[in-house]
C-alpha cells in the first residue's frame, strides 16, 4: 500500500526567518515498482544534498544522484536536501517526478526539465490508418508504458483524464510529456487523452510540442470545444501542420446529438467514439449486458461520423474476463460501422483485431469483385460483372474497402503499397 500523503504533498513551515516548502512527488510503499517518490526541500546554501535509497544502488546509485543534481541545476535549483526512494524508476521518470517536486515547492523552474529525445518520431499516422484497438495506459502509472507497445494495439491512449486522481493531474502530465520524448510504443499510433478543458488546454501546452499522433478530447458537447482544441494545438505547432489528429468523445445525450457538427468542426478530427459508462449515466440507467440502452446513441453517432468524414470507434469493453462477451461486442459494433474500439487490458486486443477483421468468406468474396472490377477496367468497359451476375458500383466500393482493410491488417499478402486508397480507386473507376 502507499503511504498516506506520499502523493500531492506541499509541506511549508518557519526556520527562524527563513519560510521554505518542501514539494513531494511519486509514489512509494509495498507493491509500488518502476516509479521513483522524492521529496525537495530547497535551501539558501549547501549546495545539492541527496540521500538515496533505492533497489538499484549498487548498480545506478551514482548515475542517478548525477542525474538529479544536474536536472536540479537545470531547473535553476542550486541548493535543497532531497530525498529519494527509487523502485527501480527509469530516467525519464525520475525527471518527471524530480520536476513536479520543484513545481510543487513553489519554485517555477528556470530551464527546460524535459530528458533528451531518445527516440525517433515516427512520421504521422494516416488519417484512415487502422485504430481497431486503443489501449488505455494511466498516465501516472510508469509501470505500463514500457511494454505496451509489445501487445500490437493499432495505439496506446496515455490517459491524463479518468485513470488520474485530481491531485496528480500536474504530476501524469510532466510524466506523459516525457514518455512521449523516451518510450518507444513501437508501431502503435500515440494518443493522449487530455482533461476536459479549461485544463486539458494545460495538457496540450505540455503534450503537444512532443507530437503525439492524437488528442482525445473527453465530455465533448460543442463545436466549439473542438475548435478550442484545434486552434490550441496550431498555436502550438506554430504552423498549418496538421500532424496532430483529434478524436472527440461525445458521453452525453447532448454530445450524441450535435455529434455531426462536431465531427466537422476541424480538419483535425479523424473519428468520433463515445463513452458509454459517462452516457447511460446521462441518461440515468445502469449499463446492460446487450448495450439496448445506448444502442440510439451509437447507431447515430455511426452515421453521423461517416457523414463527416470521420471514423466511428466504439467504447470499451469493460468485462476484462469475458473474452466472448467481448468478441460478439465487438462483432455486432462491426456490423453496426465501427471501426474499432477502446481496450483496458492487453489480453483484449487480438480478440478485438479478430471480431473487427472480416471474415475469410467476405474477404475470398470481395476479392473476387475486385478482379472482375480491375478486369472490367483493363478491357474499358463500364459494367461489372461476376459469372451471371452484374455488380453495382457501391458493391464494388464495399469490395474495394473489404480489400484494402484485409491489407492494412496483414489477412492478405500485399500491404498497402500495391493498391491505392479506396477512395481514389473508386473515383477511377467513377464510382
Amino acid at each position: 500500500m502507499t503511504d498516506a500523503g506520499d502523493e500531492g504533498e506541499v509541506a511549508a513551515g518557519i526556520r527562524g526567518e527563513l519560510r521554505y516548502a518542501v514539494g513531494v512527488a511519486g509514489r512509494r510503499g509495498e507493491g509500488v515498482r518502476s516509479d521513483t517518490w522524492v521529496s525537495v526541500e530547497p535551501r539558501q546554501s549547501g549546495g545539492i544534498e541527496i540521500d538515496l535509497k533505492s533497489r538499484v544502488e549498487p548498480y545506478y546509485g551514482d548515475a542517478i544522484r548525477q542525474q538529479i543534481t544536474a536536472l536540479l541545476e537545470g531547473l535553476g535549483v542550486r541548493d535543497a536536501r532531497v530525498e529519494v526512494e527509487d523502485t527501480g524508476a527509469l530516467p525519464f521518470v525520475i525527471a518527471a517526478r524530480v520536476e513536479t517536486a520543484v513545481r510543487r515547492a513553489g519554485i517555477e523552474p528556470s530551464g527546460d526539465g524535459r530528458p533528451p529525445l531518445e527516440v525517433d518520431l515516427p512520421p504521422p499516422s494516416a488519417r484512415d490508418r487502422l485504430r481497431r484497438s486503443r489501449l488505455y495506459l494511466p498516465g501516472n502509472e510508469p509501470k505500463f508504458f514500457m511494454s505496451a507497445g509489445l501487445y500490437e494495439p493499432d495505439g496506446i491512449i496515455l490517459d491524463l483524464e479518468d485513470s488520474v486522481h485530481p491531485d496528480e493531474k500536474d504530476a501524469a502530465r510532466l510524466l506523459v510529456r516525457n514518455a512521449l520524448r523516451t518510450v518507444d510504443f513501437q508501431a502503435a499510433e500515440r494518443m493522449v487523452r487530455i482533461n476536459q478543458l479549461p485544463l486539458g488546454l494545460e495538457d496540450l501546452d505540455a503534450v503537444v510540442p512532443e507530437r503525439p499522433d492524437l488528442i482525445l478530447i473527453p465530455k465533448t458537447e460543442a463545436v466549439e470545444q473542438v475548435e478550442e482544441v484545434d486552434a490550441r494545438v496550431l498555436e502550438l505547432l506554430g504552423s498549418e501542420d496538421q500532424s496532430v489528429w483529434l478524436m472527440p468523445i461525445l458521453e452525453t445525450a447532448l454530445g450524441i446529438e450535435r455529434a455531426f457538427d462536431i465531427g466537422r468542426a476541424s480538419e483535425r478530427v479523424v473519428a468520433l467514439t463515445i463513452g458509454l459508462e459517462d452516457y447511460a449515466a446521462d441518461l440515468g440507467v445502469p449499463r446492460s449486458a446487450d448495450g439496448a440502452e445506448s444502442a440510439y446513441a451509437r447507431k447515430r453517432l455511426v452515421n453521423a461520423a461517416k457523414a463527416a468524414g470521420a471514423q466511428a470507434i466504439d467504447s470499451v469493453y469493460g468485462q476484462v474476463d469475458d473474452l466472448d462477451g467481448l468478441r460478439e461486442w465487438g462483432e455486432r459494433g462491426r456490423r453496426l460501422g465501427f471501426e474499432g474500439m477502446g481496450c483496458v487490458h492487453p489480453r483484449q486486443i487480438p480478440v478485438i483485431h479478430e471480431a473487427f477483421a472480416p471474415s475469410s468468406a467476405e474477404i475470398e468474396r470481395s476479392r473476387k469483385i475486385v478482379e472482375a472490377f480491375e478486369a472490367a477496367q483493363a478491357e474499358g468497359l463500364g459494367v461489372v460483372s461476376l459469372g451471371s451476375k452484374m455488380i453495382d458500383p457501391p458493391v464494388v466500393e464495399q469490395a474495394l474497402r473489404v480489400v484494402e482493410r484485409a491489407r492494412a491488417a496483414g489477412l492478405v499478402p500485399g500491404g498497402d503499397s500495391e493498391a491505392p486508397p479506396t477512395d481514389e480507386r473508386a473515383e477511377d473507376a467513377g464510382l
